[in-house]
């Protein structure tokens, strides 16, 4: 039977379950997770660092984080864009990062077409935030159970970023992504960080 995470912890303040195991996450969850993005820099790391983690545990993802900066020119993306042959191959010997192919090959490709929405939108941040109206949907579980692995519009951001040309842009993955960069944020009713901002 797998141990129960206390969701208080020292500090006394109730967190999402998710987040209470490791100093990390918990930094995570208390400053980044749910909070609305706006910077392309920023949005352009969080597309790259959840398409590495499909299929993986965030922790990992967040644990490497620092190297995957250094190893995608600090998010810079049209430095990423420019990523040939040879710099791939270098990527595939970092044991800093993920090394695996595709995901390395679906970062350097979406780094291209994310510059295309930047010309189209005058930022990606338009772009993504005009399935929201603008504004984060906020939602307010109970429990984690009752936060969805992807919806309709994660699905149709999918959708329209697949049309684009972008890779490792499942429903799920651009789930994970909203509620990265404040799209949608999912913080529990009870947690600290949703009470504070109600």
């Amino acid at each position: 039977m797998a141990k129960k995470v206390p969701r208080v912890i020292s500090d006394g303040k109730v967190r999402c379950a998710w987040c209470t195991s490791q100093d990390i996450y918990i930094d995570y969850h208390d400053h980044e997770w749910g909070r609305p993005v706006h910077d392309d820099q920023v949005l352009f790391e969080f597309l790259v660092l959840e398409s590495f983690q499909a299929g993986l545990s965030w922790i990992t993802i967040l644990k490497k984080r620092e190297n995957f900066r250094k190893a995608f020119a600090g998010f810079d993306v049209k430095k990423v864009a420019k990523f040939d042959e040879r710099k791939i191959e270098a990527l595939m010997q970092d044991e800093g990062i993920i090394r695996n192919r595709l995901k390395v090959h679906a970062a350097i490709n979406n780094a291209k077409f994310f510059i295309a929405i930047q010309k189209e939108f005058g930022s990606f941040d338009k772009y993504i935030w005009g399935f929201v109206g603008g504004k984060p949907i906020v939602n307010k579980p109970k429990t984690l159970k009752h936060i969805a692995p992807y919806t309709d519009i994660s699905n149709t951001i999918t959708k329209d970023l697949t049309k684009r040309g972008f890779k490792f842009v499942g429903g799920t993955i651009m789930y994970a992504f909203m509620q990265a960069v404040g799209l949608v944020d999912d913080h529990v009713a009870d947690c600290w960080v949703r009470r504070n901002s109600d």
